[in-house]
């Protein structure tokens, strides 16, 4: 599942005391974690719903549309992280790309859920 692969990555990057000083454990790198937690957890909750509920159809496009709002807040952090030198462009690149590949399939599932509801 891409957002496991996403955790896996970030969490690889982030735990690394060479890329990230330690200063920035409690700052950038906390706050880089739990985004990305909370986009598997959205995604997550969001799949256990049922469709035919109304009430749980409504709740479903809420998680959908919050998962892709924290995709866009990890993107943004990975763009601090460049720029501040944490991280090279070519990773920059990868982890941008991983976090699109979740943030499009988000965006198609919501999308292919709309046209059933």
């Amino acid at each position: 599942m891409k957002c496991k692969d996403l955790i896996k990555h970030t969490f690889t990057i982030t735990n690394s005391t060479e890329r990230f000083p330690k200063k920035y454990r409690f700052t950038l790198v906390n706050r880089i974690q739990d985004k990305t937690v909370d986009i598997y957890e959205c995604a997550l909750e969001a799949n256990e719903l049922n469709l035919l509920d109304a009430q749980e159809f409504k709740e479903r496009q809420r998680l959908q549309a919050k998962a892709m709002t924290y995709c866009k807040e990890l993107l943004f952090f990975i763009e601090l992280s460049h720029e501040q030198g944490f991280i090279s462009t070519s990773s920059c690149e990868y982890w941008s790309k991983l976090v699109l590949d979740v943030k499009y399939m988000l965006a198609a599932w919501k999308k292919r859920d709309r046209a059933r509801g």
